[in-house]
């Protein structure tokens, strides 16, 4: 991390006293990443799907959505936040209050912890990123979404990173990694914090944030300390694909 960057509260409690201020010999090196054969994210009934012109064009046909499997829970449509020609994508799973109210995603709690995260590493997920979630609508007192609605909504989702052409894709949570890495692929526990392979882009799984909220140990090993870990090596790849242009 640059020097005099702050870590956030959130994240700093978890490792042990001044280990974030250490040189960056005293930090353990990280095992080489894990590829896996990158695969088509569509699949055949996708490629059906219609496709549109631009973020925007989708962004307006969402909010004119009807018929979809979470319209009669009553939440509204929440689209994305974010730059739309940013080339890091964060994939949430689905909408909570806060974004049903608002129409956008991470404006909550949780959305907050994630912005800090970013920031920790000098990112930002309004100029650096394009946020989104995997389905559209907030489930029914903040269930998680059904694999029927996760596959409805894929389409969509499928859309946006065509549109975005992302180089890299952090999935936070095990709905939006499985969406991407496959239904089969190994729990979050035990891949998150690894690079995967995806139609020529860089896929990452991390904890997500409200997971981190709902497990606030400050002990090295636990969810927050591993976010630390995984947010530096995004950071990191970031930084060898040179996609962040050095502000004057």
């Amino acid at each position: 991390m640059p020097r005099g960057l702050a870590l956030p509260r959130a994240l700093a409690s978890a490792l042990p006293s001044g280990s974030h201020r250490s040189s960056p010999r005293s930090v353990p090196p990280r095992a080489p990443p894990r590829w896996v054969r990158p695969r088509a994210l569509a699949s055949d009934s996708e490629a059906r799907f219609p496709s549109f012109s631009s973020l925007d064009e989708l962004a307006r046909h969402l909010r004119g959505l009807t018929g979809d499997p979470l319209e009669s829970d009553g939440g509204r449509i929440v689209t994305f936040r974010g730059d739309t020609k940013a080339r890091i994508m964060i994939i949430g799973e689905a909408p909570g209050a806060e974004e049903d109210k608002l129409g956008v995603p991470f404006v909550g709690r949780a959305g907050k912890l994630l912005d800090e995260i970013f920031a920790s590493v000098t990112l930002s997920t309004d100029r650096h990123c394009y946020v989104t979630n995997t389905v559209k609508r907030r489930p029914l007192n903040n269930r998680d979404p059904t694999a029927r609605e996760i596959e409805w909504y894929r389409g969509y989702l499928r859309e946006e990173i065509r549109l975005l052409d992302p180089a890299i894709v952090v999935c936070t949570g095990r709905h939006s990694m499985r969406t991407l890495l496959g239904k089969d692929c190994e729990g979050i526990t035990k891949i998150r914090g690894r690079w995967f392979g995806v139609d020529g882009r860089v896929v990452m799984p991390m904890f997500h944030p409200s997971y981190l909220l709902r497990n606030p140990q400050r002990t090295p090993g636990s969810p927050k300390a591993l976010t630390w870990d995984d947010i530096r090596e995004v950071k990191r790849k970031v930084d060898e694909l040179s996609l962040i242009e050095p502000e004057a």
